[in-house]
């Protein structure tokens, strides 16, 4: 502060704002921003062609998916989830068929206690995305209003697609609600919290998001299912599993312009996360 005593004093108040103004927006900027951790919980045992993943591909590869949970880690103090994995797999599938550990239990292993956790933000209602929400009680839940409400009440009628969705999660959802621990965002290009930001329109489930998060340089997108995996992303491709495929289609193409790099679009069930950023531990790995 030496440079201060020379500044003329009647512009010297001028150039203390100035220069405090400055030191402060670069502490609020660095308080914004987040690292992030991939952290694999389960995988099939086995392999999917790509034109499972992928309507419209003609490729003869396969993909063995993988079930992943993102770890925010703020410098403001916030531990955030995006999606909590699951605990069962619903009467359709068999948990024979994965490679699984809990998602809690993933978090121990780099050191983050459960509880530290501070908040969820959910992606869309499927299984293996929002059943371990229990796993995590401090957390306040962050979902879609309509995704909320479809959820909870139209999914369950008659003559509605209900797969993907556990009668479980739903009971689940609602001990948030009642033990106020959900916040229903409404809409799209929402700012949450400082430095997140959740984007709607892919439509894979009724009003499923997306995240957007700062990393200092750098901004990341959590894509979870709104891109399945990266040949999605590469070759705009559309998932099979989406209320409006037009809609999944324009918004893989407006996801690519949010970053710099494709790579940087985290999709929600692809191995190839694990071997594009630096390894933490196995099936841990940090992308920012």
């Amino acid at each position: 502060m030496n440079f201060i005593k020379k500044v003329p004093s009647k512009i010297k108040p001028a150039v203390l704002f100035l220069f405090f103004t400055v030191i402060g927006f670069y502490a609020f900027s660095q308080n914004n921003n987040y690292e992030i951790y991939a952290l694999k919980y389960a995988s099939l045992k086995f392999k999917f062609p790509v034109t499972f993943f992928a309507v419209g591909s003609t490729s003869k590869d396969s993909i063995q998916p993988c079930y992943m949970v993102y770890l925010l880690k703020g410098k403001n103090g916030k531990n955030i989830l995006v999606d909590a994995g699951f605990t069962e797999t619903p009467p359709i599938y068999n948990m024979a068929s994965f490679n699984y550990v809990r998602p809690d239990e993933m978090l121990k292993k780099i050191n983050v206690d459960p509880a530290s956790i501070t908040d969820i933000i959910l992606t869309h209602p499927h299984w293996d995305h929002m059943g371990g929400i229990d796993l995590f009680p401090n957390a306040m839940v962050w979902m879609q209003e309509q995704d909320f409400n479809y959820f909870v009440g139209t999914a369950w009628q008659n003559n509605i697609d209900s797969s993907g969705f556990n009668t479980k999660d739903v009971l689940k959802i609602k001990q948030k609600k009642l033990d106020k621990k959900l916040q229903l965002i409404k809409g799209d290009s929402v700012e949450i919290m400082l430095g997140i930001r959740v984007f709607t329109g892919s439509k894979h489930t009724y009003e499923s998001q997306y995240v957007l998060v700062g990393t200092g340089n750098d901004k990341v997108i959590i894509a979870s299912d709104n891109s399945w995996v990266y040949y999605n992303l590469v070759n705009l491709l559309p998932i099979p599993k989406t209320f409006d495929t037009n809609a999944y289609l324009q918004n893989l193409k407006r996801m690519r312009t949010m970053v710099k790099n494709v790579d940087l679009i985290l999709p929600g069930h692809d191995p190839l996360v694990f071997s594009k950023f630096l390894k933490v531990i196995d099936d841990v790995v940090k992308i920012k």
